[in-house]
């Protein structure tokens, strides 16, 4: 094999690794947020009322936040007895903000399904399926719980 081609090669295969590493922030170089760490030690908990609670007093601190739009939402509808029309109001609201993040796209999609709206989870499927040079824990993750929700429909 020529050296070029070689060299070729293996700048193609490492490739993905490097744009991933270009794409992940590093953990010790941003800052942390009080706020997404008293949530996920609530949701390790499955305290989705102490989520709910810290998520809304940042929400009128913050109103701008799409990750805390996101998180709330998620901790409304992981809670019991959700308020679906609240879990799509900050989806939604996170998505205006923030058009392109993967993380209420997939949530969003994961909502879709709980009210049987498997056209709609599908769409944010293919969303993610373009933000996602490669493809990423969302798109995963939604099309599972799609793949798992279809599965659960067909008759026995």
């Amino acid at each position: 094999m020529k050296p070029l081609h070689r060299s070729l090669i293996i700048a193609l295969i490492a490739l993905p690794g490097i744009a991933l590493a270009a794409e992940t922030p590093s953990m010790s170089s941003a800052p942390r947020d009080p706020v997404l760490e008293q949530v996920a030690a609530a949701t390790a908990k499955n305290d989705w009322g102490e989520a709910q609670a810290t998520l809304r007093q940042a929400l009128a601190r913050n109103p701008d936040n799409a990750d805390y739009h996101n998180l709330y939402a998620y901790s409304i509808r992981k809670g019991p007895n959700p308020d679906m029309s609240l879990v799509f109001e900050h989806y939604n609201e996170a998505l205006r903000i923030d058009p392109d993040h993967r993380g209420a796209h997939e949530y969003l999609g994961e909502a879709y399904l709980m009210v049987g709206n498997v056209a709609k989870a599908k769409e944010q499927l293919s969303v993610l399926d373009k933000l996602c040079f490669f493809p990423c824990d969302e798109y995963t993750e939604l099309k599972k719980a799609i793949a798992d929700y279809e599965g659960k429909q067909l008759p026995r």
